[in-house]
């Protein structure tokens, strides 16, 4: 049974971001809204994201891919703004053809999108070694030296390199060159080969060549002819290279780049759709003020399944942060919220919402996104009655138990934000609209 998306009405043009440190639930909202709209659009991140989506019994993990792409009439976009790893990609087209998707005819992928290449993931793996225990946690896929090298210019390659061979016989071994030069002083790396990378990398663009295009151009004549366009945000605003709590974040926007990633303008959005567990999870290393490393904590791991999407690890748990909520949505201009998971807090007598901080000695509720402040934050909870009954057959808000209606209204009160959506369970149909 799929859910009754009746009550969103007509979205228009929609975002989705992650509100929180990631691993939000973005792509079960992308998989459901999906039907809706004819373009499914991935503008940031790498295969440092990891969104998984349950239809009936089966789950599909995505890294690259937008989870889009389980809707038969949807074209699904890797913009400008996203670094790949072709490896990577070649691989998770494969493994969802083996469960029966083909995506032939159904993914476009940006000339301009810059390429994760061997010697970026060998400098991630080995810069976060050296940092020791003031690593960053990186998923060491090599997305942060690949937009390093976006940024510095020179050494980096496109897609548009990638598929044209000639193109990339003469650029790569003057890229691997300079990188060995760089590894070796600075790490005392073994020297990379380039010739290797070159037959790996052609094969991958033998693989890939169909599906490259302009994009850019491919969203403005859609946007033109007033087809309809949905924005999947990778990783979250907690964790934006600008606006997330530096050091400890990823390399690109999360939540507000979408015009330079897609080559769409802000003005071409309707709605923004911002994701959030009901609680909190942070993956590697940061602040997290609300950080539960006891019993809580475990029990919100077990009942949540709170192990990462990408590499396994399992996920820090807390209290839901409604200052920090706030901030995103602020910053991202969400105009509904996504709740996700919020059937794990089922069987827990209390809950907490921190309100508010104690930092240097002040009491605040705004949100210090510097890392190194909001470390030394002590949370300011608030505690609301927990419910025992199980939420996972619930289809209409008003049928939860009452101290759950309760724990959303104040979350929307707080943030000043409707809530949209409710998952009440990983699957499809355990989702209510608002």
């Amino acid at each position: 049974m799929e859910p009754d998306l009746s009550a969103l009405g007509h979205l228009g043009n929609t975002s989705v971001v992650g509100l929180q440190w990631g691993d939000e639930g973005k792509g079960k909202i992308v998989d459901l809204l999906t039907g809706q709209f004819d373009y499914a659009v991935r503008w940031n991140g790498g295969s440092n994201a990891g969104h998984s989506v349950q239809v009936g019994a089966v789950k599909y993990a995505f890294h690259l891919i937008p989870s889009g792409i389980l809707h038969p009439h949807c074209i699904c976009v890797l913009a400008n703004g996203v670094v790949i790893d072709p490896i990577q990609l070649v691989q998770e087209i494969d493994a969802l053809a083996g469960q029966g998707l083909e995506l032939r005819d159904k993914l476009r992928i940006s000339s301009q999108a810059h390429v994760v290449l061997p010697h970026h993931k060998l400098q991630d793996q080995l810069s976060e070694g050296r940092l020791g225990n003031q690593r960053l946690g990186t998923t060491a896929r090599g997305i942060g030296p690949c937009y390093a090298d976006k940024a510095l210019r020179a050494g980096a390659l496109r897609m548009a390199d990638l598929i044209d061979e000639d193109r990339l016989r003469s650029r790569l071994p003057v890229i691997v060159s300079e990188k060995n030069r760089l590894l070796q002083r600075l790490y005392d790396a073994e020297p990379l080969a380039w010739e290797p990378i070159f037959e790996q990398y052609r094969g991958c663009a033998e693989q890939l060549r169909e599906h490259v295009c302009d994009t850019t151009d491919l969203l403005q004549e859609a946007w033109r002819n007033h087809r309809r366009l949905l924005f999947e945000g990778a990783n979250a605003v907690l964790l934006d290279l600008d606006h997330g709590t530096f050091p400890f974040v990823t390399s690109s926007n999360c939540g507000t780049g979408l015009s330079a990633g897609a080559g769409v303008p802000g003005a071409a959005l309707t709605s923004i759709l911002g994701v959030a567990k009901a609680y909190c999870t942070r993956v590697g290393a940061g602040p997290f003020p609300t950080e539960q490393n006891n019993a809580i904590g475990e029990h919100l791991r077990q009942r949540g399944h709170e192990y990462g999407t990408t590499t396994g690890r399992p996920r820090r748990c807390g209290w839901l942060d409604l200052v920090a909520l706030r901030y995103a949505v602020r910053v991202c201009g969400v105009t509904g919220l996504c709740l996700m998971l919020l059937d794990v807090l089922s069987g827990m007598d209390a809950l907490r919402l921190c309100t508010a901080y104690r930092h240097a000695g002040r009491y605040t509720e705004g949100f210090p996104p510097d890392a190194y402040d909001l470390a030394r934050a002590e949370p300011v909870y608030e505690t609301l009655p927990g419910w025992s009954e199980s939420l996972e057959d619930t289809t209409r808000r008003a049928d939860l138990p009452a101290n759950a209606r309760r724990y959303l209204e104040r979350i929307e009160a707080f943030v000043q934000t409707p809530i949209r959506m409710v998952s009440v369970g990983a699957a499809r149909h355990q989702t209510m609209t608002c």
